[in-house]
């Protein structure tokens, strides 16, 4: 069986496309506003808000503990309202040799489609599927959603 997975998921949110975009994107920063109990906060490290090879480090709270997570930014799509980051250091590297997250939020008549894409590399077979931190970020996304609703 093969190390290399792919997991994802569709969440329908109310907010629009680019205004989802831009927080990751743009304002990662703002992230642990809107999704305080999950996200405790994000540095910028390196680099500048939503450039390509900016490094970001995001702190957080999943499986029952606080987490760290380095990233750089791998690729942005303004247009596609696209995302990719790859990892790069802290928790998630302690049971993946690679791993990349997409972010693409498609604009619907109400509404929009944030479609999540985890794509990794587990450093061995016993290492289960990334379904948990799937869930994670969809919850995330409906806690920004929220964020995003009530700011306008």
């Amino acid at each position: 069986m093969g190390l290399r997975r792919k997991v994802e998921k569709d969440v329908p949110i109310r907010a629009s496309a680019a205004k989802f975009h831009e927080m990751f994107h743009k304002k990662p920063h703002h992230i642990s506003k809107a999704a305080s109990g999950k996200i405790h906060g994000v540095d910028l490290l390196e680099g500048e808000w939503g450039k390509v090879g900016s490094i970001i480090c995001w702190r957080y709270f999943h499986g029952g503990k606080p987490r760290v997570t380095k990233e750089i930014i791998e690729e942005v799509d303004e247009e596609n309202n696209s995302i990719t980051f790859k990892v790069i250091g802290g928790d998630i590297t302690e049971e993946y040799k690679d791993f990349r997250i997409k972010i693409q939020c498609i604009p619907k008549n109400r509404g929009s489609i944030v479609h999540w894409t985890l794509e990794y590399e587990k450093l061995h077979d016993e290492i289960p599927d990334s379904y948990n931190l799937l869930q994670f970020c969809v919850s995330v996304s409906k806690d920004i959603d929220v964020h995003l609703i009530e700011e306008y």
